[in-house]
């Protein structure tokens, strides 16, 4: 449906004017130049034409075929000429007019005004206050910004109107293509998550890349999102951190989990690659459109310098990507053909005075080695060939093999020539190693994702949801993961010394004494929890310092007593939580636990429902995990234990939207095959979710 707004059949333009200065004659100028095949109708009620097309008076008046309008009118009239258009039977409409929420409330309610038109009609609107679309293959350009990037196959939707302004004159200057561009503005209808979809859908385009501020509605973004980067690569650059989602949360994980994060775990589900810089957003996109995806990491670096290989190596190895270890074989067949001084181990040095013949040689050498999954191509300048000689080898023995080949030739006064050479060969090329890694690095993350294997659910046994409903009416956070088959450690909550007493030596010491008391988020900054205690005559004590402690702290506190518990050794202290985002729903948390977990902040999300492949690609990817397969002596621990903790913490996060943040930590995993415990668990409830 919103195909039309890159390939209408006729286009009016409403508010189109004479003046040159105006967007309104920029607009029909881009028509008109850009060679749209289609009716271009300017609607001016005094003009007779404009740039040689015959002017209307009014909508009305516009003749078949049309199906997309243009508004370039003042804010206070774009409701009145959207009213016309779904009076004349147009659909769909571009309002470029600025004036409306950006400006404030008066400007909302203009901006309010336009959805109740869109809806009466069935319209659909891009805008307001946005610059327009482009189509390179139709062609057309709806925008009213000086120039057209060359027809290629990189898309981009953005939310600014500035960015598309930049993207397309810096796409002219480096002879990038796109196949589709558009400005989303004010999303008053369609918004980006929707563009994603149609830009993907699109067959010359295949990449599609986003400036995002924000979205929403986060489930639909995630499931269009993963919809489309299951058939092509999508890149986007993420603008502002938003608000922490810190304030006046009851647990580490809420304070951890803010919303710069939970897009990070968004995308990172949906299998979108999130570009710090928008030279990233481009860089990434041509290589993903113009290369293979390496079947691997590992990465042959082809040289004629070696500083250059150095800080490529530096780079590769940070961006987590290999050497190559090379085939005897390889360097076998190297070494006689390259000169004397020349370094057969990767990185390969041909040294400075080896020619395009001599690179294109060790290149197709390198490819062909199975150890290699991807070249790197590097070139200093020198003065004895032109950099463009050397574009046209790379470029020949790149088409031959099947694995990514990136260059950088660097420098930019001489290499003009051997820029477009390459572009045309879809070899992405860079001014520095430095950026071609991270698109390797880039390419190589998405080989990842499309990888994971598609899995059964999996399955939890002994849960009582009877019980779990029961303890969450009651906000008994402990009794909840009992209900859902966590394990917790002997314990409970005591009215006084002597029944401390009594439990303690049941359970056996040494016990662990905690407040509990929902007037305090963390009890150990005030002294409300103990340790290692071994007998009678400590617990009694201890008991006494907790209760006057936390007397003093607040007077008027709510505490519901002490809870005692068996003292636990021999494993490690891990966090695993979640905090539901407003956006994205419940983000899950896991990483290095315990009293630091803020100031370590060594943790990773992932947005619910995680399955087990997700589970421990967060574990693994932080340093609490390292420490789980055993370090430095320390026993392994039992990271299948840990997993099932986090699949049933996800499940708890989606069958009990009212609980606003869960978090258990420490959460205690012993060695393999032992279990794990949660030892601390803390939540918030909010009431007003399930009414």
């Amino acid at each position: 449906m919103l195909d039309t707004f890159f390939n209408p059949a006729g286009v009016a333009v409403i508010g189109a004017s004479r003046d040159t200065h105006k967007l309104g004659y920029g607009v029909v100028r881009n028509l008109t130049e850009y060679r749209y095949q289609g009716n271009i109708y300017p609607v001016n009620p005094v003009a007779r034409e404009i740039l040689s097309h015959r002017c209307y008076q009014s909508i009305a008046s516009v003749p078949d075929p049309v199906d997309l309008a243009i508004v370039v009118v003042p804010a206070a009239h774009v409701a009145d000429s959207l009213n016309q258009c779904g009076e004349r039977g147009i659909r769909h409409a571009i309002v470029v007019s600025g004036g409306f929420r950006e400006t404030g409330p008066d400007g909302k309610t203009r901006e309010d005004e336009l959805l109740k038109v869109a809806q009466k009609y069935g319209m659909r609107i891009i805008g307001p206050n946005c610059i327009g679309t482009i189509d390179t293959h139709t062609p057309v350009n709806t925008t009213f910004v000086i120039g057209m990037p060359n027809a290629g196959d990189i898309g981009f939707v953005s939310q600014s109107g500035a960015m598309v302004a930049a993207v397309i004159d810096w796409a002219r200057g480096a002879g990038v293509g796109f196949s589709r561009i558009v400005s989303c503005g004010n999303q008053v209808d369609v918004d980006v998550t929707e563009m994603l979809e149609t830009v993907g859908d699109d067959p010359q385009t295949r990449v599609i890349t986003a400036y995002i501020e924000g979205v929403t509605n986060g489930r639909e973004f995630m499931e269009i999102a993963e919809k489309t980067a299951r058939e092509k690569p999508v890149v986007v650059v993420k603008a502002g951190h938003g608000e922490s989602g810190a304030k006046a949360v009851a647990s580490h994980t809420g304070a951890l989990a803010g919303s710069a994060e939970a897009y990070d775990a968004a995308f990172l589900h949906s299998g979108v690659l999130r570009a710090n810089t928008t030279e990233e957003l481009f860089d990434w996109a041509r290589a993903l459109a113009w290369q293979p995806l390496p079947q691997r990491n590992r990465v042959a670096v082809l040289t004629n310098a070696g500083g250059p290989a150095i800080l490529a190596v530096d780079a590769l190895e940070e961006a987590g990507m290999q050497l190559a270890p090379l085939t005897e074989r390889t360097k076998d067949f190297l070494r006689p053909r390259l000169p004397a001084a020349a370094s057969v181990n990767n990185p390969v040095d041909v040294l400075a005075g080896s020619g395009p013949a001599t690179y294109a040689l060790a290149l197709d050498t390198l490819l062909s080695d199975p150890t290699v999954d991807a070249a790197l191509v590097i070139q200093a300048p020198q003065d004895w060939f032109l950099p463009e000689s050397l574009a046209e080898v790379i470029g020949e023995i790149a088409g031959i093999h099947r694995k990514p080949v990136l260059t950088s030739i660097m420098g930019l006064a001489s290499i003009d020539k051997a820029l477009a050479i390459l572009h045309q060969k879809r070899v992405p090329t860079f001014s520095f190693p430095e950026r071609a890694t991270s698109a390797l690095a880039a390419m190589w993350v998405r080989r990842q994702w499309l990888d994971l294997p598609i899995e059964r659910p999996y399955e939890m046994p002994g849960i009582d949801m009877n019980s779990a409903k029961a303890a969450v009416s009651s906000e008994r956070y402990d009794l909840l993961l009992s209900a859902f088959g966590i394990n917790l450690p002997p314990s409970k909550l005591t009215a006084n010394a002597d029944e401390a007493v009594n439990f303690a030596e049941e359970i056996g010491y040494p016990v662990v004494m905690k407040l509990v008391s929902k007037s305090f988020s963390h009890k150990s900054d005030i002294g409300g929890v103990r340790l290692n205690l071994t007998n009678k005559k400590a617990v009694i004590t201890v008991y006494r310092e907790i209760m006057n402690i936390a007397q003093k702290a607040n007077p008027n506190a709510d505490i519901e007593g002490i809870l005692i518990q068996k003292m636990l050794f021999g494993g490690q202290e891990m966090i695993v939580g979640f905090r539901r985002d407003p956006h994205f729903g419940p983000l899950i948390v896991v990483g290095s636990g315990g009293t630091e977990v803020e100031l370590i902040k060594d943790v990773a999300m992932g947005i619910a429902p995680v399955n087990c492949s997700q589970a421990e690609k967060m574990i693994d990817s932080t340093l609490a995990g390292i420490r789980l397969k055993g370090w430095r002596g320390m026993p392994a621990g039992d990271k299948n234990a840990l997993i099932d903790v986090i699949m049933r913490m996800s499940q708890i996060s989606l069958d009990f939207p009212e609980i606003h943040e869960l978090e258990i930590n420490p959460l205690y995993v012993l060695p393999e095959k032992q279990g794990v415990f949660a030892v601390d668990i803390r939540g918030s409830i909010n009431r007003e979710a399930n009414e």
